[in-house]
């Protein structure tokens, strides 16, 4: 594994464990060049993916777009970190048993907007408007007013 910090190549494993959702390995490892120490995961992949963008275009899954995504959609929201990994493994497990090898960019979306809808009504409102580019405050007052919040209130009607 290349160090992120000088980018040597050979690195020991220090410690490994599994992540709280059992979805990945956790690994500490120490550079042998510079002695840093540094986290990675090790996740399963059960097929290549490739993403299919609305442009036609296609590139390979990347799970951290998805987490990079969430990430934002939920920043200073205050939910706990392994709720979010849970939302991005569950996508990427919902991805990888479709049995397909080519996804549209568009059905990820629709995923990773599920998962937010259950978890917070403001980051899956944030997430929309970016992913279906909303223009004006009259696309988020629309918007909002269809959602209810997870506490049964409306989102919109404050």
């Amino acid at each position: 594994m290349r160090c992120p910090f000088c980018a040597h190549d050979d690195s020991q494993v220090k410690d490994s464990r599994p992540t709280e959702d059992n979805t990945a390995i956790r690994r500490r490892r120490q550079c042998e060049g510079c002695g840093a120490r540094f986290t990675t995961f090790e996740r399963v992949q059960l097929r290549e993916i490739t993403v299919v963008k609305s442009d036609g275009t296609r590139e390979a899954f990347d799970r951290s777009k998805i987490d990079q995504s969430v990430m934002l959609a939920c920043r200073k929201r205050g939910i706990a970190q392994e709720r979010l990994d849970q939302l991005v493994s569950g996508v990427q497990r919902q991805i990888e048993t479709q049995g397909e090898s080519e996804v549209p960019a568009r059905a990820i979306g629709e995923m990773v907007m599920e998962g937010l809808r259950r978890l917070d009504a403001v980051a899956y409102i944030r997430f929309a408007s970016v992913y279906r580019d909303f223009t004006e405050a009259r696309d988020f007052e629309e918007f909002a007013s269809t959602i209810q919040d997870v506490g049964g209130r409306d989102v919109g009607k404050g």
